[in-house]
Parts: structure tokens; C-alpha cells; sequence
């Protein structure tokens, strides 16, 4: 690469346009953060609803409806009288199956039948007939049997579904609100390590280019010394000509390779933006590796050593923009638990095929994780980083996108220190599907 001379306005005006681009990056990059730290405070307002929701599941009274074992009514509740809008003596001796609807009358003879076999029912969907309509519930039945032990009825007790229902499909929305802001949270991750990564090739390209006016602008002035009829070799030296034409190779190269690595990082990046319709297909495991790494851990640990030991044709079957996602999680958690470890910082991946299987391991430095910890790693919302450094959602969305090519996920200590992640997917060896 050619060296610069001292830069002029012109590149000092060109290098401020990139150091604006930088800081807009950078800009970004802290509202992704912010975001993040509002994510926590709604994880929690989440734990809190929940909590209220599980309390006023304990206070609500269930329909309980106790037969003999004919399947007739002997008697009720005050929650089952307002359900059916009768009093309890108006409803004893009424067969079972007419509290029911069409759809439910044969789960009677099931659960006498149970019962004649001294077994109990749970969970069962039936539909009752109220006072206001059918309503469905969740029926737990048990037996009720006489002091010497002879079963003489059943004790039904049912849960009405659909404010529950109602209730999950609240939680489970909210979920799917915290998990898109979990991949907003790994997208400014990636925007990080994209600037990073764009910075020396866009930054070889600025400085070529410049090389490239300066000796252009020796030649035109040359050509119009010719023409104006000054003597060649005089026009030749006070333009420096030969010089240009000995740097004028290396810096077109030099243009040439710091486009192509941004074309390269363009490519990566498109990988990884495919979307969630994306079909299965087989991919470079190994590129998709190091450019994972690449990314995160040159943006957040400069000073991090990392060592890959992937083997030849390391391929694999599914969804490589998802497996790069999960390489940057894991590899984000690394750097935080090295983060607060005495250096050297290492990072060793390593690949291998075992049985149909293509195996990576990714292994950090850092303290390892705690015994108590370990069993609930996976769990959602579990995080023992403090509120804005981790929602608890990235290692249970890694498990499950893993888990949905048909691999897995695990988490240990390593013998010689440090925790180990194990990534497992469908191997395609010989670039085959498996």
C-alpha cells in the first residue's frame, strides 16, 4: 500500500465524512443498548404480572360437581349452582351427561370407567352447559370411596379454560415481544462488529483512492507540460511521472483488495439477514464459525486470543443466517464472563464430525459456571447478569433455534477451567444432505 503524504483538505473532508459514519454507528449501537435496559424493566413488569396472574388463579373458585357412580349428581358448589344458575338441590340426582354438551356426553362412561378401575382422570377438555352458554373446563376426577375403602362416586372438579386461555395468549404475545427485542439486541452486536469490520477496508479503499488523484493529477499535468511544449524528460521529472507509474500497480491493488473484503463482509452480513422462511439447506459450518467470532469478539475483546481448530469439509444441514446467530450469543456470553478474568483472554473452537453429527465446541477462559446455575442456563428469562447486561432470552432462543434444525445445545465445565458450549447439527458430509 502506497503511504500518504500529509492529507490536504480534501482528505482531511473525506476522512470526517467516515468518522461521522463511525459515530452514527456508534449512535446506533447505544440505542440498541438503551433499548435493551428497557427490556430488562419490561422483563420484570412481565415477572410481576405473572406472579399476579398465578395469585389470582389460587383464589378462583372451580366447579366441583360430586357423583355416585351411576353418573348422578349427589352434590355441588356455590361456584358449580351460579355456573348452572340452579341451587344445589335442584341439581342432585341430575345424570352427569345432561350438564354436558353434545360433544362431551361419552367422557361420562370414561370416566365411570376409570373410576371401575380405580384410576384417576386429569386434564380432560369437556364442555359444560351453564346457565350462559356451553363453557369448556378442564376436568381432574378422582374417586370418592367409604370409609372401608369401597368407591362409591366420583369428585369432579373443573377449571374453566378460557380466561386462562385468554390469559396465556397475553403472556405468550408479550414473549414474542421480548424475544424480537432479543434479536434486536444481537442485530446491535452485529452492527458493532459490522462497523468494525468495515473500518480497515473502507479506510484502505479511502486512503488508495486518494494515492490514485494525486497521481493522476501528475499526470495531467504532464500531458499538458507536452503539450504545451515543454521538453519530455523536464516534464517528466517535475511531475515525478516515474514515481506514479511504480505506485500506480499497488494502488489500484490496493483498491482492489479493500473492495473486494467489503463485498466480502456485504455477503456475510446478507447470510445472516435471511429470513425465517429460509429453507434448510447445506453450508460452510466452519466460515460461518470464524465469521461469527470474527464479528463480536474483534468489537468487544480487541484483545482477545482466539484459537480455531475446525477440520476440512466441515459442513453442515440447516439454517446457516440461524447457526451464525447462535455462534454470536454464545460466543457475546463468552466475552462476558472473560470480561471480569484476569487476561490472557482465550477463546478455543474447535470442530469435529461424530456420528452424523457436525460438533463444535466453543471454550473460554473465564471462571466457569456455578453449580447452581448450570441446570437453569437454558431456562427463559434465567440470567445471573445484572438488569441492562442480559435479558435471560439469549441461550433459551439459541436452544430452541438449534433444537428446530434437529441438533442441540449443552453447557459444562471444562476440566482445565473455563465453561464449554457444545453446538450440535445435522453433519453433510461431502456437502450431501444428511
Amino acid at each position: 500500500m502506497v503511504q500518504s503524504p500529509t492529507p490536504g483538505p480534501a482528505d482531511a473532508e473525506s476522512e470526517g465524512v467516515w468518522i461521522d459514519v463511525i459515530r452514527k454507528m456508534d449512535e446506533t449501537y447505544a440505542d440498541l443498548v438503551a433499548q435493551q435496559v428497557e427490556l430488562e424493566r419490561k422483563n420484570a413488569e412481565l415477572e410481576e404480572a405473572q406472579a399476579f396472574i398465578a395469585g389470582v388463579m389460587a383464589a378462583m373458585t372451580d366447579v366441583l360437581l360430586v357423583s355416585d357412580m351411576s353418573g348422578h349428581i349427589v352434590q355441588v358448589n356455590t361456584a358449580a349452582e351460579r355456573a348452572f344458575g340452579r341451587a344445589g338441590a335442584a341439581l342432585s340426582g341430575v345424570p352427569l351427561a345432561d350438564l354436558l354438551a353434545p360433544a362431551s356426553q361419552g367422557a361420562v362412561e370414561q370416566l365411570l370407567a376409570a373410576a371401575a378401575r380405580h384410576e384417576q382422570v386429569s386434564d380432560m377438555a369437556l364442555v359444560l352447559r351453564g346457565v350462559e352458554g356451553a363453557f369448556p373446563v378442564a376436568v381432574n376426577s378422582s374417586i370418592r370411596y367409604t370409609p372401608r375403602g369401597r368407591p362409591v362416586g366420583l369428585v369432579l372438579v373443573g377449571r374453566p379454560t378460557g380466561e386462562l386461555r385468554r390469559a396465556y395468549d397475553r403472556l405468550k404475545e408479550t414473549q414474542q415481544q421480548l424475544v424480537h427485542s432479543e434479536k434486536m439486541a444481537s442485530l446491535g452486536r452485529l452492527v458493532a462488529g459490522v462497523a468494525h469490520e468495515l473500518n480497515n477496508p473502507i479506510s484502505f479503499v479511502y486512503g488508495n483512492a486518494h494515492a490514485l488523484r494525486r497521481q493522476a493529477q501528475r499526470l495531467t499535468a504532464y500531458i499538458a507540460a507536452l503539450d504545451a511544449g515543454r521538453p519530455a524528460a523536464e516534464a517528466r521529472a517535475t511531475n515525478r511521472i516515474d514515481k506514479a507509474l511504480a505506485d500506480l500497480p499497488s494502488t489500484i491493488d490496493g483498491l482492489t483488495e479493500g473492495a473486494e473484503r467489503v463485498r466480502d463482509i456485504v455477503a456475510e452480513l446478507r447470510r445472516f439477514a435471511a429470513t425465517d422462511k429460509a429453507p434448510a439447506d447445506v453450508f460452510d459450518l466452519s466460515a460461518v464459525v470464524q465469521a461469527a467470532v470474527g464479528w463480536v469478539a474483534r468489537a468487544q475483546m480487541p484483545d482477545l486470543d482466539v484459537c480455531f481448530d475446525l477440520p476440512p469439509d466441515f459442513t453442515a444441514f440447516g439454517l446457516s443466517a440461524h447457526t451464525h446467530q447462535v455462534v454470536m450469543n454464545l460466543v457475546q456470553n463468552a466475552i462476558d464472563a472473560m470480561a471480569e478474568a484476569p487476561p490472557p483472554h482465550r477463546l478455543h473452537i474447535a470442530g469435529r464430525l461424530e456420528g452424523g453429527q457436525a460438533v463444535t465446541e466453543i471454550r473460554d477462559s473465564g471462571p466457569g459456571i456455578a453449580t447452581d446455575v448450570l441446570p437453569r442456563i437454558f431456562d427463559p428469562f434465567f440470567t445471573t447478569k445484572p438488569v441492562g447486561k442480559g435479558t435471560g432470552l439469549g441461550l433459551s432462543i439459541s436452544d430452541r433455534i438449534v433444537s428446530e434444525q434437529g441438533g442441540a445445545l449443552s453447557a459444562a465445565n471444562h476440566k482445565d477451567g473455563g465453561a464449554v458450549f457444545t453446538l450440535r447439527l445435522p453433519a453433510a458430509t461431502g456437502g450431501r444432505r444428511p
